[in-house]
């Protein structure tokens, strides 16, 4: 029995991520405040089915398989508020953002929606106050060790095939100020690594000032934040600040790493996808970045089945990822957004034709991937260990992003069981595969 006059303690809140790592953050700093509003957080996994828990998704949308994602797992929590397993559901994210009115009259059973932007509004239709003092503070869902920094919100690009500005809006960069306070206390919080995120890394600063400002941040970051690993992700190609590669060279804890997404290398694609870069352009890039950075890794996802896209112009993409050789590399099918630009194409590359090509390019980088993985053999790096898993420890070098990238394996023996998750250890490559490393101690 509860004892008269104490406050009733608010219900549990399970917190369900979708999409992007963007989304990851906004989860995290939503969990932060409700946190600090004495909500108990569950995650998806956790075992607590209280029916009196509220629900909140935080939705992704900006593709056909990452929007019916969202839906079913909507639909399926609808379900159980409408047979009383849960209390409340919320909906928030960039599906909710783009498609809200449809989504009212076709689920009802959602007690409300919200956009990209309302984290204040969530947490008034909770009944907690926002507190700006955990501007910062992120309660966060990745391994303790690794946290995403989102240095800007939305997008300015042309890009005629995203819906992204639609759902996030201009592009909105941090402070430097308040992206080295909450790099610092990610750190004091344990976090060994920082992976850099926005829609467009290169565009940070340029609303603030005028001027690009993202070798400022990574100089600060690097010499204030006390993290051994910086990770930089989704960089545009176009107008590429070259100012900051001396910086990736010179700095230890900035990682030999570049997430550089160029979607083709047809400059009749390039330019139906308004990417405002030529395929000559774009070689040249890469190879002044490797010139100058020597060793650097880089990551680019690649799109099949734009919008009149012929044999000829996939072949020039497979020609490109021939020549160019990148060291990780991941493909989309083309999605056909509502809005957008592309939109207004007509969607006439074949489903069948898209998962060919697509296929086709991830066979291709396979190829390319166990080849410079062979060359790999004999060397020393240091791993960051991410968990167990089946008598081994899995582990990330500087060359890979969470999730994305290649795994390193290290087999749990006498020599390796007294290490954790979350330690830098040294290692030496003993084997190779397509997408995996096999180590030893070195």
């Amino acid at each position: 029995m509860r004892t008269k006059g104490l406050p009733k303690k608010p219900a549990p809140v399970r917190l369900i991520t979708l999409g992007c790592s963007k989304n990851t953050v906004d989860s995290e700093r939503l969990a932060t405040q409700l946190h600090a509003g004495d909500f108990e957080i569950l995650d998806e996994s956790s075992g607590n089915n209280d029916d009196s828990q509220t629900v909140i998704i935080n939705t992704c949308g900006f593709i056909e398989n990452a929007k019916q994602e969202s839906i079913d797992t909507i639909l399926q929590y609808a379900d159980a508020r409408q047979e009383g397993k849960i209390a409340k559901l919320l909906v928030m994210g960039c599906l909710s953002h783009r498609y809200r009115l449809d989504l009212e009259k076709e689920i009802p059973q959602v007690d409300a929606w919200y956009g990209t932007m309302e984290l204040r509004s969530i947490l008034r239709g909770l009944g907690v106050d926002y507190r700006k003092e955990l501007l910062g503070e992120r309660r966060i869902s990745t391994p303790s060790h690794t946290a995403f920094l989102k240095i800007s919100e939305g997008c300015d690009r042309p890009c005629s095939f995203c819906a992204i500005p639609l759902m996030r809006g201009n592009h909105r960069s941090v402070s430097v100020q308040d992206l080295l306070e909450e790099a610092k206390n990610l750190v004091r919080g344990g976090v060994k690594e920082l992976v850099l995120i926005a829609q467009d890394l290169t565009y940070y600063g340029l609303d603030q000032t005028g001027q690009r400002e993202l070798a400022h941040l990574l100089d600060r970051l690097s010499a204030e934040s006390g993290a051994e690993w910086i990770r930089l992700q989704y960089a545009y190609p176009g107008q590429f600040p070259l100012e900051i590669l001396p910086l990736i060279r010179e700095r230890a804890n900035i990682c030999l790493y570049l997430d550089m997404p160029l979607q083709h290398a047809s400059d009749s694609v390039l330019k139906r996808m308004r990417r405002g870069i030529s395929a000559r352009q774009t070689r040249k890039l890469l190879e002044e970045i490797r010139q100058t950075v020597p060793g650097i890794h880089l990551r680019s996802t690649m799109m099949v089945g734009f919008p009149g896209e012929t044999e000829a112009e996939f072949q020039e993409l497979v020609d490109f990822v021939k020549e160019m050789r990148l060291e990780r590399m991941g493909v989309f099918k083309y999605s056909h957004e509502e809005n957008t630009s592309a939109y207004l194409l007509e969607d006439d590359v074949a489903e069948e034709c898209k998962e060919e090509r697509a296929d086709a390019l991830m066979a291709l980088q396979q190829e390319i991937s166990l080849d410079l993985n062979h060359r790999k053999v004999g060397r020393s790096m240091k791993v960051l260990l991410d968990r167990e898993e089946s008598k081994h420890w899995v582990g990330r070098s500087e060359f890979d992003s969470p999730e994305v990238d290649n795994e390193v394996l290290i087999p749990m023996n006498e020599q390796t069981r007294s290490w954790s998750v979350g330690s830098m250890v040294q290692v030496e490559i003993v084997r190779a595969e397509e997408f995996d490393l096999v180590a030893k101690p070195a």
